[in-house]
């Protein structure tokens, strides 16, 4: 909604499609001298408004799920539906970086076009995907997938912050990967900071502690103070994979896989 100053509010929606259980040496650079469980979750985030609605990343299909060993819960894509919204209405994707979890399933939505950064295409196709160690969190088939929208004059290239709607706010933080971003999206209850991968859990960015997979690690660490900058308040910052985000937030009704409600304020 729009206030009287003509200031567009959405609201924001982290929708859960899969789960990953994992350690926390697994999770951060050096390990945790407190070894135990700490279950990734996966989620992509609608942005939704009376004039627009905005679909930030596009998740994993059912064959990706199969190969890497994920727990797939429902089709992200088909999971729009749960909040009124069809698939082929999605005219924006920000694709926040192309790593298989944040980039697959295009082809469900067949009216979109694909917001990205210059540096993200030029990481997934250059040479360091040289490197198995790198490219192993790419899936090929994704990226070539997305070049095919680029000569299908679907793809919109960003190179930096920039602004793709009132009130939404791309903010290119690389670290994760050369052209990860992050969005700035105005709501109700203020900023609300969505970090995707800048930030996987809270911990990454309340603590200055890095994940284990990096491009660049300064960046990485610098990305973690600039998303408590540009927020309104440290409780509006969303990590990317963290399973608390569905308990912090109040839950959409209806939906027992879970979707968070992150334009109301976190219940604690």
């Amino acid at each position: 909604m729009a206030t009287p100053d003509g200031t567009v509010h959405y609201e924001v929606y982290a929708i859960r499609y899969a789960a990953h259980d994992r350690l926390r040496s697994e999770n951060f650079i050096g390990g945790d001298p407190h070894d135990g469980p700490m279950p990734l979750d996966y989620f992509v985030w609608l942005l939704k408004s009376p004039g627009r609605n905005i679909l930030v990343d596009t998740g994993f299909n059912a064959a990706t799920a199969k190969l890497r060993g994920r727990k797939l819960l429902r089709c992200p894509i088909e999971a729009l539906k749960v909040l009124g919204v069809a698939p082929d209405s999605i005219e924006d994707v920000v694709i926040t970086h192309l790593h298989y979890d944040h980039a697959g399933n295009l082809d469900k939505l067949p009216n979109a076009r694909f917001h990205i950064q210059d540096a993200e295409m030029d990481y997934a196709t250059g040479r360091c995907m040289c490197h198995p160690s790198i490219r192993h969190a790419y899936s090929v088939e994704d990226v070539v997938q997305l070049v095919r929208k680029v000569y299908a004059d679907r793809v919109v290239f960003h190179n930096g912050d920039t602004v793709i709607a009132p009130g939404v706010e791309l903010i290119h933080i690389g670290g994760h990967t050369k052209g990860m971003q992050s969005l700035r999206v105005q709501t109700a209850r203020g900023a609300v900071v969505l970090a995707s991968d800048a930030s996987h859990f809270y911990e990454h960015h309340e603590t200055g502690r890095p994940f284990t997979i990096v491009y660049n690690l300064a960046d990485m660490l610098e990305g973690h103070r600039r998303l408590n900058a540009i927020a309104a308040s440290p409780q509006h910052i969303v990590p990317g994979h963290d399973p608390e985000v569905l308990t912090r937030y109040p839950r959409f009704p209806g939906d027992d896989i879970g979707i968070a409600c992150l334009h109301l304020a976190p219940t604690r």
